[in-house]
């Protein structure tokens, strides 16, 4: 069975990178594949970036309270490039209500806020996949 893949992705000017290296060493540690793209990138860049490393997940961390701006222009762009449906979206950081209404009315398969457990987001991710891998 492959191992499930997931791009660690940092947009824009939000310079606070603890939560994405948190979450790609769970990620890692959990078996998965992962890809840290960096900070301050394009939303282009990162659907780029998941489309060439074939990725299965693209988990975009911000603290700005961006997230809605920043996973619309990566769902759209996925969707330029005939890519979404085979890869999915997921975000970390500061998420209100009304966010994670948007979110997830867009596509979006998990928003998940601060202080939510790593090991629900590793297990959120394991239960997606699990009928789904080669």
């Amino acid at each position: 069975m492959r191992k499930i893949r997931i791009l660690v992705a940092k947009v824009g000017c939000d310079i606070h990178e603890r939560g994405a290296l948190t979450m790609m060493t769970v990620y890692r540690d959990a078996g998965m594949e992962t890809i840290y793209t960096g900070r301050f990138q394009s939303e282009e860049g990162v659907v780029n970036a998941a489309i060439n490393e074939n990725v299965d997940f693209i988990s975009v961390s911000d603290l700005t309270g961006s997230l809605v701006i920043i996973c619309k222009k990566l769902m759209d762009g996925l969707k330029e490039q005939g890519a979404e449906n085979d890869i999915h979206v997921i975000c970390g950081g500061i998420i209100t209500d009304s966010d994670r209404e948007q979110l997830e009315a867009m596509g979006v398969l998990g928003a998940f806020g601060t202080g939510y457990p790593a090991e629900k987001t590793v297990e959120f991710i394991q239960d997606y996949m699990k009928d789904k891998l080669d």
